[in-house]
């Protein structure tokens, strides 16, 4: 065994038996590379990644690989998911040398850090184009010797252009930003099968929740339809596939992550309340049970993934053979004799098809649970179970948000980033700060217990606090007081999850406008001055952001509640999709807009206020329900 072995991270330990002589990343390893003038093999990868598995039993298994690993580098193996940061900061090097990037990701660094030389995948022996891994490793190893002064000069500049910060816009920001984006959706958007672009396709959940505020239900239902065909999304046993290799949403890559099924229920949930579609409801529910039944941990919250592959190949628990007792009609190829399905399940054979399923052997799970991705959870379970009526999901909700607030915090309240077999990794980053605070926000709005909009509120200033770029604006992926690294990172992109920038603009808006405090909404704003420029070239790329603006430059529209969620008048104030309105359940001290506001006669009351000017409270839900 290496030094893999002493991790939590199931990808380190995935690698703990490799005869590479692995480092987690840390100061043993740099100390090392410095003291032997070596340079730095840094491999960035995760659990479920199936390229990641290829890479490692055709090179890091093999002996004779290894060798040579250990005798030029200095070899150090990083979880992407535990570390977003060293990922941000090395994938925008890969990019920058390469002009693509992906996992594996591997990067030559000098001792101090600075990259050389990148790429993704590399084979064991040349092939389409790429050279073979050894043949790489002797070249790398041959420059270091003999032309270190032009490595550390292109270094130099590549460390220089990651360093280079970004300026915020200074135009002014008026909403013909939405326009066009919309119109910017629209010319990629594929009108045969939904989506955008061709392939491979992602889902784009934020994109749709985008487009849905903006009342483009065309393009919403023609890629909410396409995904839930089957093939991308399990038929089976509910849930979806991380993305699409095809247009068509039919043959998937078939690791299964929380955040993208974290991401797309309250996209279908809220398809569902516009559109009353009873197949946005049930697709919403079967993604739910999935996570419940396969990454719910004892602790009370998510695991991270479920592997592409079972037992080193790809898709061999999700697929079928001719021999399966499975209506023919609904069987499409995938390889090896082996089919995905898609098509109308019938509840009956759906069971049946799933007990079966269950019995095979099953791909590994990555059971590391990460703050942000539990914070979309949170934010999931806690809006379906209160528009679906489904107290378990509530539940749900709640107990993620104990161990969030709990064993995934420090004793000061800080976040931590992971936690595994009972041990906290890193300090938590921007976008865990922001998920976990707009996820306690909703399971506010589902319970009506105030503790946890104070706590969304107290995190969401503390990510300010640790975070905040007061020069230029915007936030930091990495706290002022973290590990320095060779640049400091912000990230905008919204896709495959919220930016951490995003989210946390939009969860300063709603608490702006709950609190009254116009220096939170600043910060958004400031957040809005990067993404600008952007939008119209690739809108896909900034859906929640869009979101965001969105909800920056409506109408301030604020409802507080006196009363439990489950009074007739409060669920009926909130059956409708609002998604611009912010909500506060009193009575309780503390929140401006609460102030002022009781029980009328006794009985729960809805305020419907504008910039803190009420209308007279509803205290009968026919008052109460959403106008059309």
């Amino acid at each position: 065994m290496n030094r893999l072995a002493q991790e939590t991270s199931p990808y380190l330990l995935q690698h703990a038996d490799n005869p590479v002589d692995w480092y987690p990343w840390g100061e043993a390893a740099l100390v090392r590379a410095r003291a032997e003038d070596r340079p730095i093999l840094l491999s960035i990868g995760y659990a479920a990644c199936h390229w990641c598995h290829v890479m490692e039993h055709e090179s890091f298994e093999d002996d004779a690989t290894a060798a040579l690993m250990n005798e030029h580098f200095v070899c150090v193996k990083v979880d992407r998911e535990e570390r977003p940061d060293l990922d941000s900061v090395y994938m925008d090097a890969v990019v920058a040398l390469t002009g693509q990037g992906g996992w594996p990701m591997t990067v030559f660094l000098t001792p101090d850090g600075e990259p050389f030389f990148g790429g993704t995948y590399f084979p064991p022996e040349p092939r389409h184009g790429l050279p073979g891994f050894k043949q790489l490793l002797t070249a790398v190893a041959e420059a270091w010797r003999d032309r270190r002064v032009e490595i550390q000069r292109d270094a130099g500049s590549i460390t220089a252009e990651l360093r280079r910060a970004a300026e915020p816009s200074h135009e002014p920001l008026t909403s013909s930003l939405l326009a066009d984006a919309v119109r910017g959706l629209r010319r990629s958007f594929d009108p045969e099968w939904g989506g955008f672009g061709q392939a491979p396709k992602f889902p784009p959940a934020s994109a749709l929740e985008f487009l849905l505020r903006r009342d483009e239900l065309d393009l919403v239902t023609k890629t909410l339809d396409g995904m839930a065909l089957g093939g991308m999304y399990d038929l089976v046993g509910g849930g979806f596939h991380r993305y699409s290799v095809d247009r068509e949403w039919l043959i998937p890559h078939f690791e299964k992550m929380l955040y993208d099924n974290a991401l797309l229920i309250p996209a279908y949930l809220h398809a569902w309340v516009v559109t009353d579609n009873p197949r946005y409801r049930e697709v919403t529910e079967r993604t739910a049970d999935y996570l419940l039944r396969e990454l719910l941990l004892p602790e009370g919250g998510f695991a991270s993934a479920q592997d592409a592959d079972t037992d080193g190949i790809e898709g061999l628990t999700y697929t079928w053979t001719g021999e399966d007792d499975v209506p023919p009609e609904l069987m499409r190829p995938f390889e090896h004799g082996r089919f995905v399905l898609r098509g109308d399940l019938d509840e009956e054979t759906r069971v049946r098809l799933l007990a079966e399923r269950e019995r095979r052997p099953q791909p590994l799970r990555d059971d590391k649970a990460i703050a942000s991705w539990n914070g979309l959870a949170v934010a999931a379970f806690a809006e379906a179970g209160r528009r679906l009526e489904r107290d378990d999901l509530v539940a749900a909700a709640r107990a993620c948000a104990e161990f969030l607030v709990g064993p995934l915090s420090t004793a000061a309240g800080r976040l931590h980033r992971t936690w595994r077999a009972g041990r906290a990794g890193q300090a938590g980053v921007l976008d865990d700060y922001a998920d976990v605070a707009n996820g306690l926000y909703e399971l506010h709005v589902a319970t009506g217990e105030l503790r946890w909009l104070e706590e969304s509120r107290r995190l969401a200033l503390l990510a300010v606090e640790l975070f905040a770029d007061e020069d230029r604006g915007g936030f930091f992926l990495t706290p002022a007081d973290g590990e320095p690294l060779v640049s400091r990172k912000k990230d905008f992109d919204d896709h495959p999850t919220p930016a951490g920038n995003s989210m946390q603009a939009y969860v300063l808006l709603r608490l702006a406008r709950l609190w009254g405090d116009a220096e939170l909404e600043r910060r958004a704003v400031g957040v809005f001055r990067f993404v600008a420029p952007h939008i119209a070239r690739a809108p896909s790329a900034f859906g929640h952001a869009l979101c965001a603006l969105d909800l920056h430059f409506s109408a301030p529209r604020e409802i507080a509640v006196i009363g439990p969620p489950d009074a007739a008048v409060a669920r009926a104030a909130l059956s409708g999709f609002d998604p611009n309105a912010v909500v506060a359940f009193g009575p309780g001290p503390g929140v401006p807009l609460l102030e002022g506001k009781d029980y009328v006669e006794g009985r729960p009351a809805v305020y419907i206020c504008e910039n803190f000017a009420c209308q007279a409270p509803i205290t009968r839900k026919e008052e109460a329900l959403p106008r059309l």
